[in-house]
């Protein structure tokens, strides 16, 4: 007996299976339901799509929760700056959020919408978009190189310059005007003392990591200050500072290059980095997975690319939603 051929729905066919996904999770009319039953049965294509959009419903509905949280708190802050009252706000965006989320992961649109970045990009200078390595020449003829979607803010007044990394990292290479030069990142900040150096923000603090010559570091205001030398990296958080360590700077700083080199790196760690040269989101749902240890060196342009080697490698599942969404797990 014959197996019925396996048909592909087109990227047209997928959206409108999300469309209607959505349409019926929220009580759909029975003139919705009776268009729905006429859509589904005009193609094997619609069939198909929308039973691979459910299978995503379903994987999408944890980090759909998670993204609304994190854009909620991004929202609280925008809200605190704008001297508004954020509280009750907060709590009537948060349900919205959610379905908003969701809504995100399904159709694909989650480059566009993202409080967190445009959050971040309201006080920014200058701004790098996902997978954009951007080098800015400042007022004082110093050079900052953004890594893909990274934002700083700059002051150059009171005698002082100073540069605030909003999002993701930046590589700097400082002109000596007699001017102090100061990063701030995070609680601390990073205090040239003549020196190519980058700031990289983690998920609790920020990374230096000098290229040449030497950079004073602060865990806060309040924190003794450890001076880092050529090859040397230090991490703080929390308003303290780790013990500093001899690194490969050239290595580490190859992402300038277009290239992205793990030594016994986590693969949440890998997928974080990935997240910021794709244009959508990378979604990563397996914790004993996210804990695997990779060492390697990969090129950033191409994202999937990666993501399907390391497939090869460490076995996950991956599932991808018209470009914009990559699920792991």
């Amino acid at each position: 007996m014959n197996q019925p051929e396996r048909v592909t729905p087109t990227p047209a066919q997928e959206q409108a299976a999300y469309a209607w996904l959505s349409l019926l999770h929220d009580q759909p009319s029975s003139g919705d339901q009776l268009a729905f039953s006429h859509w589904l049965q005009a193609d094997p294509a619609h069939a198909e799509a929308y039973a691979q959009a459910q299978v995503v419903w379903e994987l999408s509905e944890a980090p759909a929760r998670t993204l609304a949280d994190e854009d909620a708190l991004a929202l609280q802050g925008y809200l605190n700056a704008m001297n508004q009252s954020p509280r009750n706000s907060v709590r009537r965006w948060s349900g919205a959020l959610a379905m908003a989320a969701c809504l995100v992961l399904m159709i694909g649109v989650g480059a566009g919408w993202q409080p967190m970045r445009w959050v971040d990009d309201l006080g920014a200078d200058y701004v790098s978009a996902p997978g954009e390595i951007r080098t800015v020449t400042l007022a004082d003829q110093s050079q900052v190189t953004l890594d893909a979607d990274s934002a700083i803010a700059v002051d150059f007044s009171r005698g002082e310059r100073r540069v605030q990394l909003r999002r993701g990292a930046g590589f700097f290479s400082v002109t000596h005007t007699g001017d102090p030069f100061v990063v701030d990142a995070e609680q601390g900040q990073a205090r040239v003392l003549g020196t190519q150096f980058e700031v990289r923000l983690q998920p609790q603090g920020a990374q230096v990591t000098v290229l040449s010559g030497r950079v004073g570091v602060t865990a806060d205001k309040h924190a003794e200050q450890q001076i880092l030398t050529a090859g040397q990296q230090v991490a703080y958080g929390n308003g303290a500072t780790q013990q500093s360590h001899a690194v490969d700077s050239e290595a580490q700083l190859a992402w300038r290059q277009g290239w992205l080199n793990y030594y016994k790196a986590t693969l949440a760690e890998v997928v974080q980095d990935l997240g910021r040269y794709f244009p959508g989101r990378i979604v990563l749902l397996n914790d004993e997975l996210a804990a695997r240890r990779i060492s390697g060196s990969f090129p950033s342009r191409d994202p999937q690319v990666v993501l399907s080697s390391l497939q090869g490698v460490l076995g996950f599942e991956q599932h991808s939603v018209l470009g914009q969404l990559i699920i792991l797990r």
